[in-house]
């Protein structure tokens, strides 16, 4: 049984996640501040972390810096603040997700899921393999040739795939649209421009959750296509 530690200061939001997260079968550990919550990661085995921002004592922010120094649980916040600037605060100082609220029980059910299963999937894999490729969630296996976001697998044509690879493998460099047919396809780039496009759109609509907001996959206006650094 996976153990979930949530913390709030608010018991009452923790004993409401605690029920939606034992139907699914999780145990869950409960603290009511930052310092708590340290002291449950010293003593239990944990697999995620739900934590909040805003509690006395320690708050989540600096809590969640204390659990990066030594542990590499997947640690989602959990806050009223729903500002931008909150949410790149809280992913710049370790986190992995972000839920505002008042939020949808089942929302946030399935960002446990997801991120537990990137979490034990990666943990399963052989990291040093030269043949795997990771960007944040995004992993691609390139001798099996099998390609999962959050643990899910995803279904690419050849084309596809090998554009992708391309870009995962040069994490942050940009490649114009007539660098990567020819890179993709072998031969002069002559009217490639939609050829590509249409690819580009295709493996976004696969990989990303809001293809118009993507998170791996970016465009960079007026030179070409890279995927972000994780």
């Amino acid at each position: 049984m996976m153990n979930i530690l949530v913390c709030d200061d608010d018991r009452e939001i923790v004993d409401a996640i605690e029920i939606y997260l034992n139907q699914e079968g999780y145990r869950v550990l409960k603290a009511y501040d930052g310092e708590q919550a340290l002291e449950v990661l010293k003593t239990e085995s944990v697999q995620l972390v739900i934590i909040d921002i805003m509690m006395p004592k320690l708050d989540g922010i600096r809590a969640t810096i204390k659990i990066r120094e030594s542990n590499s649980v997947p640690v989602i916040f959990l806050s009223a603040k729903s500002e931008d600037t909150d949410k790149i605060l809280g992913l710049n100082v370790g986190a992995d997700d972000y839920v505002t609220k008042p939020f949808n029980p089942l929302e946030l059910v399935a960002r446990v899921k997801s991120n537990l299963r990137r979490y034990t999937s990666l943990g399963s894999l052989n990291v040093t393999n030269n043949a795997l490729f990771v960007a944040g969630g995004l992993c691609m296996n390139d001798d099996t040739k099998e390609v999962t976001v959050d643990g899910e697998t995803v279904k690419l044509t050849p084309i596809e795939y090998n554009i992708l690879l391309l870009l995962v493998k040069n994490q942050g460099r940009v490649f114009s649209i007539d660098q990567i047919y020819e890179n993709i396809w072998n031969e002069e780039a002559i009217g490639a421009d939609n050829t590509v496009a249409v690819h580009i759109r295709h493996i976004r609509e696969k990989i990303e959750i809001n293809p118009k907001e993507p998170r791996y996959l970016k465009v960079v206006w007026g030179v070409g296509y890279k995927v972000e650094k994780q």
